[in-house]
């Protein structure tokens, strides 16, 4: 029985390995044409630091003064080749999970000691319920992420200093919500400080947003602004508030001011949707992990069909998906490390500091690189279970304080949770008319009630899945479906 048990064990422990492989496949089929080969790109690093480590101390003062006497004029160096680039952020990364996968458990002792723990609640009727847990494990995951990033930054801003705004933005934005989540891991803000504090960190992220604010209308809808040569009723409403484009034929829509809105409300809704969307081992980190993986393909393949510009270099579409590249391995690497630590049953809990880190890591790379419309196809089971959660967030439905699946001990699954209510109230939410509790208004729940309960680590399993097949439908409408709703 012993020899069996631990069996089941290794092969449990060995296909979590091969789930979390999965996303990972993608983006190395990806990435492998694009580096090229890694030993030509090592040796012209050696090459390049040969060459400048020696380089004269006066011969650097001669530049710096020739730079500033001429800085209208001065031409920069061309940027590294993508191989090497992308060689380079992969290494990082590397070195952030190993570091992030270290440094956990030794942190987790001092969280203990100073008390910022929890006991898990999915787990009541059983020994594990009275264990104390350490939490905010997300300030490692962040921590060591900052670190690599500005490993990254300081040769990312030497061949692309006009970047230097963005990445000044990127680390402004993530490092105050990095701590704010982690205040509010020790604090517990309320809710209203949640709402408003997200909106203030996105705005570096406007200031430095140089991009378009105009908006192409499916060809569908054009009619419904633009009909026959003139504008519609519609259309002439639309435009006390945005201009529609008359060359275009009602094509194209400049927003102006309310492009800027909706990326600070993307910022808002990326850094609490996966808050709201957790409360079972694994959900939160595996989440993230799947749609930065997401965010890394789109990535790829936008580069693959990157062309050069009139100078031999890559173009500012190319660069602004090589940004985000750059934030998300690194982000991929640290979020792999914590899953693995956070993965059923939990050793660790990520806290707010990690969902509110991810959150905004999400709404930097979209909104700096320029696919923040996008970013939210990726974002299907986070935008299902906010609209779904809507009358309870609001109100308009009791909302308990946690809304986790209710535990079954004697048979070791999860069930829907519930709230009390009167026999005519809520009917809509009921499966029997004269019932006295309703089921909570989350995406969990709501599986839980379509599939039946289960395990926690099943449920974790679907709820991932369901994510990897939401970023597949949300790749199929960008590079599939978009070519029947726009024009070429």
């Amino acid at each position: 029985f012993r020899l069996t048990n631990h069996t089941m064990k290794l092969l449990t422990g060995l296909s979590d390995r091969i789930l979390a492989a999965l996303p990972l496949m993608p983006v190395l089929a990806l990435m492998v044409p694009l580096l090229g080969n890694p030993a030509e790109t090592a040796k012209s690093w050696i090459q390049y630091f040969s060459t400048t480590t020696f380089r004269s101390r006066r011969d650097a003062e001669r530049q710096l003064q020739s730079i500033i006497e001429e800085a209208q004029g001065v031409e920069f160096p061309p940027p590294p080749p993508v191989s090497s680039q992308l060689l380079a952020y992969l290494i990082v990364a590397i070195f952030g999970f190993f570091v992030t996968n270290s440094l956990i458990p030794n942190i987790s002792q001092y969280t203990l000691r100073k008390g910022i723990s929890g006991r898990d609640l999915g787990k009541r009727g059983t020994p594990l319920a009275d264990k104390q847990i350490p939490e905010a494990l997300g300030i490692v995951t962040g921590t060591v992420f900052l670190v690599c990033l500005i490993f990254c930054l300081v040769g990312y801003t030497a061949s692309n200093p006009a970047k230097l705004l963005d990445v000044n933005a990127a680390l402004l934005s993530i490092c105050f919500m990095l701590f704010l989540g982690f205040t509010d891991d020790v604090l517990d803000w309320p809710w209203r400080y949640k709402l408003i504090l997200p909106t203030v960190s996105s705005l570096p992220l406007l200031c430095s947003y140089s991009g378009s604010t105009s908006v192409v209308i499916p060809v569908p809808l054009r009619s419904l602004l633009w009909h026959k040569g003139s504008f519609t009723w519609l259309g002439d409403l639309a435009n006390f508030l945005v201009i529609i484009d008359a060359n275009s034929d009602g094509a194209v829509v400049e927003t102006g001011i309310l492009y800027m809105l909706y990326m600070s409300m993307l910022a808002v809704f990326c850094t609490n949707a996966i808050n709201i969307y957790a409360g079972i081992n694994g959900l939160e980190a595996g989440q993230s992990f799947i749609i930065g993986c997401a965010v890394l393909v789109h990535n790829l393949v936008e580069i693959q069909f990157c062309s050069d510009d009139a100078q031999g270099g890559k173009t500012q579409h190319c660069n602004n998906h090589l940004f985000s590249v750059m934030l998300m391995l690194s982000f991929v690497g640290v979020t792999l490390a914590l899953l693995r630590h956070n993965w059923y049953p939990a050793r660790v809990f990520v806290g707010d500091t990690f969902c509110y880190f991810a959150g905004v890591s999400f709404a930097v790379v979209g909104i700096l690189g320029h696919f923040s419309k996008t970013l939210l196809l990726f974002f299907i089971p986070q935008v299902i279970n906010f609209l779904w959660s809507c009358p309870q967030l609001f109100k308009l439905v009791p909302c308990p304080r946690h809304r986790l699946p209710r535990f079954d001990p004697e048979k070791g699954v999860c069930s829907p949770s519930t709230f009390a209510c009167k026999p005519h109230e809520f009917k809509w939410l009921k499966r029997r008319p004269d019932d006295t509790e309703c089921p909570n208004m989350t995406l969990i729940c709501l599986m839980l009630q379509i599939m039946g309960p289960m395990s926690e680590r099943d449920l974790c399993i679907v709820l991932l899945a369901l994510q990897v097949a939401s970023c597949g439908i949300g790749f199929f409408v960008r590079y599939y479906l978009s070519q029947f709703l726009f024009d070429q």
